[in-house]
C-alpha cells in the first residue's frame, strides 16, 4: 500500500505540537553547570607530595604524552657515622592533553597514588601548543577531585584497617588488664643466688686474687 501524500509531514507536525507546550530540560551552559558523575574523566590531578618519580606513568602511557624531569638530591646522616642517601626532587611534570586519550593507564599504574581522575573539562585553549599543562595547573585540578564514594554497607572490611584494628584491641585489653601502679614502687630486681652459674664463676675468678694478696 503506498504511503498517503503529506503524511509524513502530518506526523511531525503532531510531534511539534504535542511537544511544544511541555517545559524544556534544555540546560543553559555556561551560565548552568552540568550535574557530571562522580568518575568522570576530565582531567588528571596531580598530587605532588606523593609523586616519587618512579617514572612509571610515562613509561606506560601510550602516546607518552607525560613528561617528567628530576634531579637527585642527598640527604645528611641521620646520626654520625651513618650513611647518606640520596632522592629524587621533582623538577617537572606535564601532560600534552592534545595526545592524551584518557585511558586512565598512568592512574593505575601509579603506586604512591600521585594522581587522581577530576571532572573538571573546562580547559580548552585557542593554541593546541597550550593544552601542555605543567605541574602547577595539575596541582590546582587536585582540588577539583571528588572524594572517594562510601563503602558498600555489606561490603568486606579492607585488611589494614582490620589488622590495624585488632592491634588497636589488643593493645587497650592489655592495658585495662595490667593492674594500677603497677610499674611505680615496683622492687628492685632480685640479686643472683651464689650457687648460680654466674655466680661460681664470679667466685672462681675473684679466690686467685685473694690468694695472691695474702
Amino acid at each position: 500500500m503506498a504511503p498517503i501524500p503529506g503524511s509524513g509531514l502530518a506526523k511531525g507536525l503532531a510531534v511539534t505540537l504535542r511537544t511544544m507546550t511541555k517545559k524544556s530540560h534544555t540546560a543553559q551552559y555556561p551560565d548552568a553547570q552540568p550535574e557530571l558523575p562522580p568518575r568522570t574523566r576530565g582531567v588528571i590531578g596531580l598530587f605532588e607530595e606523593n609523586c616519587t618519580v618512579c617514572m612509571l606513568c610515562a613509561r606506560e602511557c601510550p602516546d607518552w604524552c607525560i613528561y617528567i624531569d628530576s634531579h637527585k638530591e642527598t640527604i645528611p646522616a641521620a646520626a654520625p657515622g651513618g650513611r647518606e642517601r640520596s632522592r629524587n626532587v621533582l623538577d617537572r611534570f606535564a601532560i600534552d592533553f592534545a595526545l592524551c586519550m584518557y585511558c586512565g593507564i598512568c592512574i593505575e599504574v601509579c603506586p604512591f597514588d600521585a594522581l587522581f581522575w577530576s571532572p573538571e573539562f573546562e580547559y580548552a585553549e585557542t593554541d593546541i601548543h597550550e593544552l601542555t599543562h605543567e605541574r602547577d595547573k595539575l596541582r590546582e585540578w587536585m582540588w577539583t577531585v571528588p572524594e572517594p564514594p562510601a563503602l558498600d554497607p555489606g561490603a568486606e572490611e579492607p585488611k589494614e584497617i582490620a589488622a590495624a584494628r585488632k592491634a588497636a584491641e589488643k593493645l587497650a585489653a592489655a592495658r585495662a588488664a595490667e593492674p594500677a601502679g603497677a610499674t611505680e614502687g615496683a622492687p628492685p630486681p632480685a640479686q643472683a643466688p651464689a650457687d648460680a652459674p654466674g655466680a661460681r664463676d664470679a667466685g672462681q675468678a675473684r679466690r686467685p686474687a685473694e690468694g695472691g694478696s695474702e
